[in-house]
């Protein structure tokens, strides 16, 4: 039996083709246009799941490199005013020497008393300084904040105010900055540990050998936050404080049986009762009112001051003409306040040399990851333009095809 064709079968055909022809020539023609031969996931489901991974850490990475890049920037601009700042305490300790010598009278002193109240001065200067993003450098996580606020005195010798004190407004919180796959580098910009010249000792005044804590309470020493138990008392106060990590050691004095801490490096101590008030019940601070660190107990005698304390105690010394404190305490105090100050320059010019190899890593990682993006994406651009001009020269041919096949119009009617 025969098999009918339809008039429309050709016709048909022609157009299905012509259609797919020209799915195939935008198909080619989007890839061209974005350089890249993955369109959709059906063009290749393996290879798009690693495209999107890779694509995806190479954000990571880069990410990285700018936090670095960032991050040694401020490095580069808060060790340019450390530096200058350990140049002018090297200035304050060469007049320190020259005045303790005995040799100069009280209008000398005076006179080199002068200079040092102007290093003072710019000492205070570089610990208050920006960034060119308008941040404090020095001021820890408070960065929108002058880190050190002066208080103005009358000084013996003096016929002008001078500066009389130096109080710092930051906090000790370290922001972390990912520098590669959870890897941070904590970043510490405390002026209160950076311009620091002694190691601090508290001695509390209040006799604690009875004290129990009546509640659960949480207390902070230094940044750590200590958990006190229902029931413990001072010796087990001053092991949990010797056990937190804290750079503070615990002791109770063996003469009036107060708690007393002491810094293990030249930093000043930031104590405050998070919840409860151990702290405060033991005299060692105001009660929650009062913020560190300027909440110490009046009980509590303090030890131990910073860079400006230092100069302060030369500079008035110097007015009054005692030589003997400055060859002696003011001094040894001058001493430990420089080699503080050489340690923070060193640890931040290591921390800047790991910048620098975490920028040149992070560099390579990129430059490989897109490697491999390359490798899993983009167009063969030779291939794909051959495969275009293949595709229309079909088409080209298909058109030609059908308008022989189809050669009669309205004309072949009308004779």
């Amino acid at each position: 039996m025969p098999t009918r064709i339809s008039s429309q079968l050709n016709n048909n055909q022609t157009q299905y083709n012509l259609r797919r022809q020209e799915v195939k020539r935008a198909k080619i023609d989007h890839q061209i246009g974005t350089q890249s031969r993955i369109s959709s996931l059906r063009d290749d489901p393996i290879a798009a799941g690693h495209l999107v991974k890779y694509q995806s850490y190479l954000t990571r990475v880069n990410n990285f490199e700018k936090n670095a890049t960032t991050l040694s920037d401020q490095y580069l601009y808060r060790e340019g005013y450390m530096t200058n700042s350990l140049e002018i305490m090297q200035r304050v300790r060469e007049l320190a020497v020259t005045g303790a010598n005995g040799v100069y009278t009280k209008e000398d002193m005076r006179n080199m008393a002068v200079e040092v109240n102007e290093l003072l001065g710019e000492l205070i200067q570089n610990a208050n300084a920006v960034s060119p993003d308008g941040n404090s450098l020095f001021a820890g996580t408070n960065s929108n904040i002058r880190a050190f606020d002066v208080d103005m005195g009358a000084i013996e010798g003096s016929t002008v105010p001078l500066i009389s004190a130096v109080h710092y407004n930051g906090t000790i919180d370290q922001n972390l900055v990912e520098v590669d796959e959870n890897k941070y580098i904590a970043v510490e910009s405390a002026g209160n540990r950076i311009f620091w010249a002694e190691n601090q000792r508290l001695f509390g005044g209040r006799d604690a050998r009875e004290w129990q804590a009546q509640n659960d309470s949480v207390i902070s020493v230094d940044g750590q936050k200590i958990v006190v138990e229902t029931g413990d008392n001072v010796y087990s106060l001053v092991s949990k404080i010797n056990a937190s990590g804290a750079a503070v050691k615990a002791s109770l004095d063996p003469i009036t049986h107060g708690l007393n801490l002491t810094t293990t490096d030249a930093r000043q101590l930031w104590l405050e009762d998070v919840s409860g008030s151990a702290l405060n019940e033991l005299g060692i601070i105001k009660d929650s009112s009062q913020h560190p660190p300027y909440n110490i107990g009046d009980s509590v005698r303090v030890s131990g001051g910073s860079l400006f304390d230092t100069v302060i105690a030369l500079r008035d010394a110097m007015f009054a003409g005692d030589g003997e404190a400055i060859g002696g305490r003011v001094l040894a105090s001058l001493d430990a306040g420089i080699n503080t100050l050489v340690t923070r320059v060193a640890k931040s010019g290591s921390e800047y040399e790991r910048l620098q190899n975490d920028m040149t890593r992070n560099s390579a990682v990129a430059l490989n990851v897109t490697g491999q993006i390359s490798r899993e994406g983009d167009l063969d651009l030779t291939k794909a333009i051959t495969d275009e001009k293949m595709l229309e020269y079909t088409q080209n041919a298909t058109l030609s095809t059908a308008g022989k096949m189809y050669s009669s119009t309205l004309l072949n009617y009308m004779r």
